[in-house]
């Protein structure tokens, strides 16, 4: 049996739990709140440590640090973070789902969420080159 499959997410090494991460970007897509209804909306914007082709934290340990607004998320309870990605790892073992078969521990390759069409690689932008978010909300991700 594998890890993700016998243990919880708070009974995971952090080597483990850094493995489920699939590297796909979404989660550090700027998000915006309607203070109305509480409704999450995705734009393709991402901070300036983002690699736009592997989708990782060019600061990662130091991310919180370096930007207050970036979240840790392995110190938090995953069943209030309705906003991740509906692929994320973190979010589809809260809810009792299973990886996909993209998932870099199920395909045995990191380009696999490229090749499935998960990756934000083809459509993401810095910070850096945007006025303003509302401009860049992305309707059609699938949260």
């Amino acid at each position: 049996m594998k890890f993700w499959e016998s243990k919880t997410l708070a009974e995971m090494t952090t080597e483990e739990w850094e493995s489920l991460c699939d590297n796909c970007g979404k989660c550090c897509l700027h998000k915006l709140e309607d203070e109305d209804t509480g409704e999450i909306a995705f734009t393709r914007v991402v901070c300036e440590f983002i690699d736009l082709e592997s989708c990782r934290c060019t600061r990662y340990k130091d991310r919180t640090i370096l930007v207050p607004d970036c979240i840790d998320l392995k110190q938090h309870d995953f069943a209030a973070y309705t906003w991740l990605p509906a692929t994320c790892a973190y979010r589809l073992l809260t809810d009792g789902k299973p990886l996909p078969d993209w998932h870099p521990l199920i395909s045995g390759t990191a380009e696999s969420v490229k090749d499935a069409g998960v990756s934000i690689t083809s459509y993401a932008i810095k910070e850096s080159q945007v006025e303003d978010l509302e401009d860049h909300i992305i309707a059609w991700l699938d949260k």
